[in-house]
């Protein structure tokens, strides 16, 4: 690997130079006001790009999967009832640690690839008449499969069904990178991490409790000590932490947010989906195809390109690294050595994107596939050429 090469992998994500000088600062005392001049504004931060006027941000050492069991710990209690759909690695995860925490855990099973059901939800919701699912669970960026789904939809099916059920939301890798309205979409809780769309090193689990999860805290009997939010919201009020925190990281949180928001976060999304659809066609110039079922499934932060028959993809992502120093994602769970996956979220620009698009293209002809060099790189340049104000979302190549 070369540490001037930016990585293509779905995160961690690439760095800009100023979150990676705000993470790397002097001790200081976490229990002084100096400590709660970084943590609230970071907090802030996070809400505002959640789009949201009512939640409550708790920001925990950890990652996405801390998150996850942040999320149920303090919501639910041993043998609830749970709601969700597997369609990825990371759905699959989710799954996993509830059922590890004795929860009854309600399976739809979707094809890697598919997006969340949003009608099957529903009839399973409708027909929970005595409403004994205590929550739904839905990915909303299957990192995985590259694809994404449409959470106001779950959200209007879990409404026509008429349930009461919280709805609890993966944005691990959407959050900062693509749309997110945690109160538009009636999310109850929103986990995220520091690794990705906030573009700063793993080290943050993120999450957003809406009022009404909020009001299921104080009933939820699951055992909970290190990411009980309740101390955390004591701590708050003190301006500082129940343990020690990640300081420097928080101090990265507080800058990565208010960079997302001086970009202007319509801006951001739009950035992108514009990268996101220079890699697809390039995707297709190749004559490769991605994991995702559908045009609309297509995510703006990570494609999974499935490769031809006979061909080990982890034989191509081994080779990038060894030969050019480039990292790009491996297929996982079910696609190992079916795909590769090249992440385009965080800190990431057009020019950076076709560095990535040429390397993919230099492997694929070492490893003596049929792949014309330039091709791809070709199909992007044409793409980014053109004005961001005339392009359109999940436009097809």
């Amino acid at each position: 690997m070369s540490f001037q090469n930016p990585v293509f992998i779905p995160g961690p994500t690439n760095m800009p130079e100023e979150l990676r000088k705000a993470v790397d600062m002097p001790t200081l005392d976490h229990r002084s006001p100096l400590f709660a001049a970084i943590l609230h504004p970071a907090l802030d931060g996070v809400k505002a790009v959640l789009k949201s006027q009512t939640a409550e941000v708790f920001v925990f050492p950890g990652t996405g999967t801390g998150g996850w069991e942040t999320a149920i710990s303090n919501t639910l209690s041993a043998g609830d009832a749970v709601l969700a759909a597997r369609n990825g690695m990371f759905s699959h995860r989710w799954i996993d640690l509830c059922q590890r925490h004795g929860l009854d855990v309600q399976v739809i099973e979707a094809g890697w690839g598919a997006g969340l059901p949003a009608d099957r939800y529903e009839e399973i919701l409708a027909a929970d008449t005595g409403h004994r699912i205590k929550a739904v669970l839905a990915t909303h960026n299957e990192t995985a499969t590259g694809v994404v789904s449409d959470i106001a939809a779950i959200r209007r099916a879990m409404d026509a069904a008429g349930h009461p059920a919280l709805l609890l939301v993966d944005g691990v890798s959407s959050i900062g990178s693509m749309d997110f309205r945690m109160d538009d979409w009636g999310v109850d809780i929103a986990v995220t991490g520091s690794q990705k769309g906030f573009m700063l090193p793993a080290g943050l689990a993120i999450v957003a409790f809406s009022p009404r999860a909020m009001q299921a805290v104080e009933g939820a009997t699951l055992h909970r000590t290190y990411f009980d939010i309740r101390d955390m919201a004591r701590g708050y009020a003190a301006g500082g932490y129940p343990y020690t925190p990640a300081v420097g990281l928080l101090n990265g949180l507080k800058m990565a947010t208010g960079m997302l928001l001086d970009e202007g976060l319509d801006n951001v999304f739009a950035r992108h989906h514009r990268i996101a659809e220079g890699v697809r066609r390039a995707v297709h110039a190749w004559g490769l195809e991605l994991c995702a079922d559908s045009p609309d499934l297509w995510s703006d932060t990570v494609s999974a390109i499935r490769m031809p028959e006979g061909v080990d993809a982890n034989r191509f992502v081994a080779h990038a690294v060894e030969r050019y120093g480039v990292a790009f994602g491996t297929g996982l769970g079910e696609l190992a050595g079916k795909v590769f996956r090249i992440g385009h979220l965080g800190r990431m620009t057009d020019v950076m994107a076709l560095s990535g698009i040429a390397t993919a293209e230099m492997v694929m002809a070492d490893l003596g596939m049929d792949i014309a060099l330039g091709s791809g790189v070709a199909a992007a340049q044409a793409h980014y050429r053109l004005d961001p104000a005339t392009t359109t979302r999940k436009e097809a190549a």
